[in-house]
């Protein structure tokens, strides 16, 4: 990702940056990172909104990883899935354009600039935020209506100075921190000097104002970066390239979430895994009102090395008063039923055009979802991931939606079921998965093929479904284009949520193209629920 942004600031050189470092018990250096700067915006349905850069089209080309490289055939699955049951019983319920080609709302209309958009959303107690490159929207959770945006998400930023004002294009992530009813948003400068950007709403209006702050990435671009809240810390991952362009392996910090919600100082403390076979790691992010048992270390989550067919899990435990007590252990191998990556910058086909879709097959999709069912007969956690991977060998050859759901990652860690959705020749990628109150799963994803423009799709499990079995998919929105003119990157990601007030509400949102171009991809919001959550 992110190679290029030659007009974009640097931080502020009169800003003084304190790093200091510990040692964890796992051996990790942990550096501790003193904030840039921290403030409080005014409200944002007030602030002027950050001038939009001039006309022009940007398409990123993917930072490349030692460890991971497009693979020309396939393992047979013994996690296959061809065959699905009866249609995914659910009920449907908004399905809204979102920002992207088409797209009005009350600060006027989106222009689409960059490629891909990094599309990803959440809702909160009474709003829908949505992010892309380079935009965020609000919408009315209950009419669907777009209640501010299009709006650079700089414009959070707003008068507060160097990189972080002036950066709009670094991997945008939104999360709704359902323990204190707040928005979390995270991007990064992508110029050295390097820096994340990170606001936490002051309210739970995301049109409100924000404590903002700035933090320093001294040790190279945080690339990929994504997002997971947890009680003691909002989680950030990243892949780290020093120089911009090395490859030096995954990153894993933690900024001070009770600081940051009391809009007080703060400091983030990182740990780097000098390991460049692990790529595209993810800290879990919770979901559900119930929180972890107290002291409950966050869990990240990456694929094992190319061929080893297994995942890769560590326990970051932070300490904001006394560092040298912070660890990040690990990891821990955890089996998969055997899979080949997907490949990446030639690997989904499309009607009408030889130019193929990234599948980013080196990443775990966003997000990597915690659940705690405390109250369950039988108490446990549960997270669920996914990732892209190929499905068969040589000319039958396709893509499928791999997913997991991995029980008690703090105690006897295992895979409790798998899948490789691909019940048809469809390629199926992209996804992002979660999960409701009540254990029912859903899994939205795009799907193309010669014959298939890339369409929007999901599907689902309860309960009492057959382990590693989902239901028959459904179609949420039909594309009618194709991407061309030498854009191979698609997503880089998705986002599936669940509404924090209800907990049996999904929202699902991904990109789609209306016709055939490039620079002219839409987004929908399509929410949706199992009839046996209420």
């Amino acid at each position: 990702m992110d190679t290029f942004s030659n007009r974009l600031t640097p931080v502020l050189s009169t800003l003084a940056i304190l790093c200091v470092s510990a040692v964890s018990a796992a051996g990790s250096t942990v550096e501790v990172i003193q904030e840039i700067k921290h403030d409080t915006s005014q409200a944002l349905r007030t602030m002027a909104e950050t001038p939009a850069p001039a006309p022009q089209h940007y398409s990123r080309p993917m930072l490349s990883t030692p460890g991971h490289t497009d693979t020309s055939d396939g393992v047979e699955d013994p996690a296959l899935q061809e065959i699905a049951g009866s249609s995914v019983r659910t009920t449907p319920g908004l399905n809204l354009l979102g920002l992207g080609t088409g797209f009005v709302g009350p600060s006027g209309t989106f222009s689409v600039q960059f490629a891909p958009p990094d599309t990803n959303g959440a809702a909160g107690d009474t709003q829908y935020v949505q992010m892309v490159n380079i935009d965020y929207a609000v919408f009315d959770k209950t009419t669907g209506n777009p209640t501010l945006g299009p709006l650079s998400f700089n414009t959070i930023f707003n008068g507060f100075g160097g990189s972080c004002a002036s950066t709009n294009v670094s991997d945008p992530t939104v999360l709704y921190d359902k323990l204190a009813g707040r928005w979390f948003i995270e991007y990064f400068t992508v110029n050295s000097p390097y820096a994340f950007c990170l606001a936490v709403s002051s309210t739970s209006d995301a049109t409100g104002s924000y404590h903002r702050y700035a933090f320093r990435v001294s040790s190279g671009l945080p690339d990929y970066a994504k997002t997971g809240i947890w009680p003691d810390a909002y989680y950030i991952s990243a892949r780290l390239f020093q120089g911009g362009a090395n490859y030096i392996g995954p990153m894993g910090c933690a900024a001070d979430r009770t600081k940051m919600l009391a809009g007080a100082a703060a400091t983030l403390q990182c740990i780097q895994i000098n390991n460049t076979s692990l790529d595209g790691m993810l800290p879990s992010d919770l979901d559900g009102s119930t929180a972890p048992v107290a002291g409950t270390p966050n869990y990240y989550v990456v694929q094992g090395p190319t061929g080893s067919n297994s995942l890769q899990l560590y326990k970051f435990h932070v300490d904001f008063v006394t560092p040298a007590n912070t660890t990040f252990t690990g990891p821990t191998s955890i089996p998969v039923a055997a899979y080949t990556q997907a490949g990446s910058s030639s690997a989904v086909p499309q009607p009408g055009t030889s130019q193929k879709l990234d599948a980013l097959g080196n990443f775990l999709m966003f997000r990597l979802s915690y659940r705690s069912f405390a109250s369950a007969a039988t108490p446990y956690e549960s997270l669920l991931l996914t990732h892209s991977i190929n499905v068969g060998r040589s000319t039958s050859r396709r893509i499928g939606v791999r997913w997991y759901e991995i029980r008690n990652p703090g105690t006897a860690t295992a895979v409790f079921q798998q899948g490789t959705y691909s019940p048809s020749t469809l390629y199926r990628w992209m996804g992002s998965i979660a999960q409701d109150k009540l254990g029912n799963i859903a899994v939205g994803y795009s799907g193309s093929s010669t014959t298939v423009h890339p369409e929007i799709l999901y599907t689902g499990r309860v309960p009492t479904d057959p382990l590693g079995k989902l239901e028959a998919e459904a179609v949420i929105f039909a594309g009618t284009g194709s991407q061309n003119g030498g854009l191979n990157r698609w997503g880089d990601y998705s986002g599936m949520s669940v509404d924090p007030v209800d907990d049996c509400t999904f929202y699902y949102t991904t990109e789609y193209l209306p016709s055939t171009g490039s620079f002219n991809w839409a987004t929908r919001i399509f929410s949706f629920k199992f009839p046996s959550c209420h």
